[in-house]
């Protein structure tokens, strides 16, 4: 039997939608992750001795919490489902953490942008050196972009890449937000429901 009733029902069925919603942007998270990480452009640029590491433990976090995303909305789907004060509150501290996780990728993205740019240009030039035997098609990767200057187009394409995944975390961000609030309303609605019985 429900123990939730009138408008705490429609918050019980809005936070299903959300669940989905959220498990949807676990995935979308993931893939993001995954398009950073095995992009052929992405891919042809960042690997090989000496890359720079900094945007790949960026994108591992993403990955991670994708990943987690995803499993916390199946878990908030099923405490809602279940009416369970335990799993709601155990959602709302899951989504508190992912939260933070996404907000410190975020932030160390936005104020490494420029070591970032600056360690992919780094490799660019040693790349390019004449004593690396492999500096002439690590040079015609970085070519591939239309740009006269190669260390511009490097610092614009570091910048695309960033901008998407922030654009991305912020609209997340605010999906999450939401998810909290009904987590906690119907939480609380729960034990108000006891409490009268």
């Amino acid at each position: 039997m429900s123990k939730v009733h009138g408008g705490m029902k429609c918050v019980k069925y809005l936070l299903f939608v959300f669940n989905f919603i959220f498990w949807l942007s676990g995935l979308l998270v993931l893939a993001v992750g995954l398009w950073l990480r095995f992009d052929p452009n992405t891919v042809d640029l960042l690997t090989g001795d000496g890359a720079p590491k900094t945007f790949f433990i960026a994108i591992y976090i993403l990955l991670s919490a994708g990943g987690l995303m995803m499993v916390v909305g199946f878990f908030g789907f099923f405490g809602a489902m279940r009416e369970s004060q335990c799993l709601l509150a155990s959602f709302f501290a899951c989504l508190l953490i992912i939260f933070g996780a996404e907000i410190t990728a975020g932030v160390f993205g936005f104020l490494n942008k420029e070591e970032i740019a600056e360690e992919i240009q780094r490799f660019y030039k040693d790349s390019i050196a004449e004593d690396n035997p492999n500096g002439t098609a690590i040079a015609v990767l970085y070519h591939k972009h239309v740009s006269t200057d190669c260390l511009t187009a490097i610092a614009n394409f570091v910048d695309e890449k960033l901008y998407i995944v922030g654009y991305i975390g912020i609209g997340i961000a605010g999906v999450m937000i939401i998810g909290m609030v009904f987590s906690m309303v119907l939480c609380c609605a729960i034990r108000n429901s006891r409490e009268v019985i």
